[in-house]
């Protein structure tokens, strides 16, 4: 039966929505809530399968958020705040004054500045979303038990979702499960370890109550592969290496998913006369257009985000995450601007030098490090060239030099390659951080037709497209990752080398360490994972597992916040921050240990004023006395307290 695309709600439900979200703490605002008091009454509006629907689209639509939410435009999106606190990434537009380099000084529980204030006061948004849900489901009428377990699996999976971000994020955190019928100002923070084996025993309940895709109608709905991938990462993060083994196994060989590796779907290859791309899998399996597709089996859980649809949400990916080109900062030889973006209208446009269309128009929100461009890129001591997920000569790559000079009065230079540095050794780029990096096109392209198609239109920053939340590729990466903690390095080494094999790549492990694992996760899944957050999980689950990281070193959980190996990839493969050698705005890229736990706000610390909430250690406010609940269960019972 073909499938229609989850449209995820109606305009009716979206008006619907708009007031019934904003009441479900009972009309009664607590420190959790951000939304305005509202005259409607939850326990009313949850007497329908449509409520119940419309509440469990807004969980989607909330999901959704953190590839694509954004304020301003230049402020970016919160997946770029995450990756600045990554071994591949930084903070890179150098006009402003307020840039967030400056992390070890700068993150305070008064000052979250480029959006980590969102991944508070938006994720316990999400949970209220999902826990709306599992608090007014038994009161409507004429569900089975079947279809309320169905809708209680869903839930489970937002709000386990949201927590393991939190979690790994600002590490000991107010534990809510459902929507109070009184205000409380009185939380405790519950320890992590609590938190991680409640989201657990849901998540396993999650697994039998959602069906697979292949049952569903409708693509882009939480589904059982979606449920058993987060499964896998509460397993790893409560250190059952085993459990995590066993799903990782029927996700990969039970449950109709498998590596796409072979083209497919529809080869979109837009200005081909400008950045021509030999058709490849990477390149197929990266297009918005074929991610929901039925061919694509590879895909677990994809998040539908498409152009002319009632709920498309434009990324900015190429406004974000590619360098300034159209800036005077990079010049030729002669002294021109080295790219001019026209457009087409513009006499001193050339459609063959049509940048602004082909790769889009860049402000470098972020940039990636010199790890990120080259140096993860060798195994065994080799560059792999034959990786297409690094391949510049399928056009899937982008290299700064693959680009022409095409200012037309710049005629010694027009159409010829870029260079950094002139026939003398002089840089020809003013500002390296902003405006020279390369960067994965096959990665960053999603085409917007309305600026493309506008022939007075000099932008294309990006348009909306289909994104992945989880696929088949990462899930090896999984399996692997707690095949090393268990101590089957040989199991390990296979299961990264089958994604090495699907790339092209000439290079192969015979051996691998969790940085080898780690490496690969960089490689693949850029820009799809929270890199930050799997780092913090990663460091959290090698110390569970009392095993060495790829330089010998061992950790221990209760002194992440003083060393983990987050850190030490921060200090081996990030060139920007702690050396020293780069300055923004009179701002130095700084970082320090306990950054890997962000401040808990000092607005929610205070909003909570029958309590104090327990502050991460390294930040203002830190008071090892402060009780918090080590159980979950008592967590739970306490939400009825006054």
């Amino acid at each position: 039966m073909k499938k229609n695309h989850n449209k995820q709600i109606t305009i009716k439900s979206l008006v619907l929505l708009a007031a019934l979200i904003s009441a479900l703490s009972a009309c009664k605002k607590s420190y959790l809530d951000t939304d305005p008091l509202s005259l409607y009454e939850p326990g009313k509006t949850f007497t329908t399968k449509g409520g119940l629907d419309a509440a469990l689209a807004m969980c989607d639509k909330h999901l959704r958020s953190y590839w694509t939410y954004f304020e301003y435009v230049d402020l970016g999106l919160p997946i770029s705040t995450d990756y600045m606190f990554t071994d591949v990434a930084v903070a890179s537009k150098t006009d402003d004054g307020n840039i967030f380099v400056d992390i070890a000084t700068r993150l305070t529980p008064t000052d979250m500045p480029e959006r980590t204030g969102y991944f508070w006061a938006e994720t316990y948004n999400g949970i209220k979303y999902a826990n709306s849900i599992l608090t007014y489901i038994d009161n409507v009428p004429g569900l089975s038990d079947a279809v309320k377990n169905e809708y209680k699996g869903r839930a489970f999976f937002h709000r386990s979702f949201h927590y393991m971000g939190l979690v790994f994020k600002f590490k000991d955190v107010p534990f809510v499960t459902r929507i109070l019928e009184s205000p409380k100002v009185n939380f405790q923070s519950t320890k992590r370890e609590a938190i991680l084996q409640k989201l657990t025993e849901d998540m396993e309940l999650a697994v039998q109550f959602v069906p697979n895709q292949a049952q569903m109608p409708l693509t882009g709905q939480i589904n059982k592969g979606a449920c058993r991938q987060l499964l896998i990462k509460c397993y790893l993060a409560t250190g059952q290496w085993d459990k995590a083994i066993a799903q990782a196994d029927t996700l990969i060989n039970q449950s109709g998913y498998a590596l796409m590796t072979n083209n497919f779907g529809t080869f979109v290859s837009p200005y081909a006369n400008v950045w021509p791309v030999t058709r490849n899998v990477i390149w197929d399996l990266h297009r918005p257009e074929n991610k929901a597709i039925p061919a694509n089996r590879e895909n677990i859980l994809v998040m539908i985000n498409r152009n002319n649809t009632d709920m498309a949400v434009k990324m900015n990916s190429m406004r974000n995450w590619l360098p300034f080109h159209d800036n005077i900062a990079a010049t030729a030889p002669d002294g021109k601007q080295a790219l001019r973006f026209y457009a087409p209208t513009n006499s001193a446009y050339r459609a063959q030098f049509d940048y602004k269309s082909a790769i889009g128009r860049g402000i470098a929100h972020i940039r990636p490090t010199f790890f990120a461009q080259h140096a993860m890129w060798y195994v065994n001591g080799v560059n792999d060239a034959g990786d297409l997920r690094h391949n510049s000569a399928v056009g899937n790559w982008a290299r700064m030099d693959s680009l022409k000079y095409n200012d037309p009065t710049s005629t010694a230079w027009f159409g010829k390659n870029l260079r950094l540095r002139s026939a003398t050794g002089a840089l020809l780029c003013s500002d390296t951080v902003r405006n020279w990096f390369d960067w994965p096109h096959y990665k960053y392209y999603i085409e917007d037709p309305i600026e493309t198609q506008n022939r007075s239109e000099a932008n294309h920053r990006g348009g909306a497209g289909d994104l992945y939340c989880y696929r088949l590729a990462e899930t090896y990466l999984l399996r692997a990752e707690a095949k090393f903690y268990k101590g089957d390095i040989a199991g390990a080494t296979a299961d990264v080398n089958t994604i090495r094999q699907r790339a092209k790549c000439t290079q192969l492990y015979a051996t691998v360490t969790i940085g080898d694992i780690m490496d690969e996760r960089a490689r693949e899944l850029n820009m799809e994972e929270f890199r930050f957050v799997e780092m913090s999980r990663v460091s959290y689950c090698l110390a569970l597992a009392n095993k060495p990281d790829e330089w010998g070193n061992q950790y221990q959980v209760e002194n992440l916040h003083q060393n983990s190996y987050w850190y030490q990839r921060i200090q081996h493969y990030n060139e920007f921050y702690n050396k020293g050698r780069v300055t923004v705005k009179n701002r130095s890229y700084t970082m320090a240990p306990h950054n890997i736990n962000w401040p808990i706000p000092q607005g929610a610390i205070n909003a909570n004023g029958g309590a104090r909430l327990r502050q991460n250690e390294g930040y203002s406010g830190f008071d090892g006395g402060i009780p918090m609940w080590e159980k979950w269960q008592d967590a739970v019972a306490d939400e009825e307290m006054p």
